[in-house]
């Protein structure tokens, strides 16, 4: 009998098809895909609710809940890339959650801080986004209508932290309260 394997998040995203940036108009919440990547489950700890796409496509790149349901868009230039990702473990505590949302107000974003166009990335072209102030590029495939998945690459770092979008229906839209 022949032994099957779960699929790994990278031959599940690439079995999946392209996206268009237009397509992702509007306002996305997220989750890690958990895959071994030092990012795992830290973005949940700080309280981070996804992503916003605006029609002239650029992006609010990292969004998070501040003081109940109000959401902050967050300058990701602030963020000490390098270090985040020697010490991650620190993201997942309590005392780093407490500080972030301590912190979240000083580090908000004056606009969008992200471009979303085509991009090809391991042989298929689909939207992506491209952060302005880190060498980072998110790449999306289509899991269905409603949710998207996320390959979020460093430049001169081969891991790949996945996640996951599912759009919010705008009258839901919690920072509209």
């Amino acid at each position: 009998m022949r032994e099957t394997r779960p699929r790994t998040a990278i031959e599940i995203f690439d079995a999946l098809e392209p996206v268009d940036p237009k397509e992702m108009i509007g306002l996305w919440t997220g989750r890690s895909v958990p895959s071994g990547h030092p990012f795992d489950g830290v973005l949940e700890n700080l309280g981070w609710f996804g992503k916003r796409f605006t029609v002239d496509l650029r992006a609010d790149a990292l969004l998070f809940h501040a003081g109940g349901q109000r959401l902050i868009p967050i300058y990701p230039g602030w963020i000490p890339l390098r270090v985040a990702l020697r010490f991650h473990r620190l993201g997942r505590t309590r005392a780093a959650g407490n500080l972030f949302s301590y912190l979240v107000g000083r580090l908000r974003a004056k606009g969008p801080v992200a471009s979303l166009r085509p991009l090809p990335f391991r042989g298929v072209s689909s939207a992506a986004m491209i952060y302005d102030a880190q060498p980072i590029t998110d790449h999306f495939r289509r899991l269905d209508h409603d949710r998207l998945m996320g390959a979020m690459t460093i430049t001169e770092d081969e891991r790949i932290y996945f996640f996951e979008l599912e759009r919010v229906d705008e009258a839901q839209d919690p920072s509209a309260t």
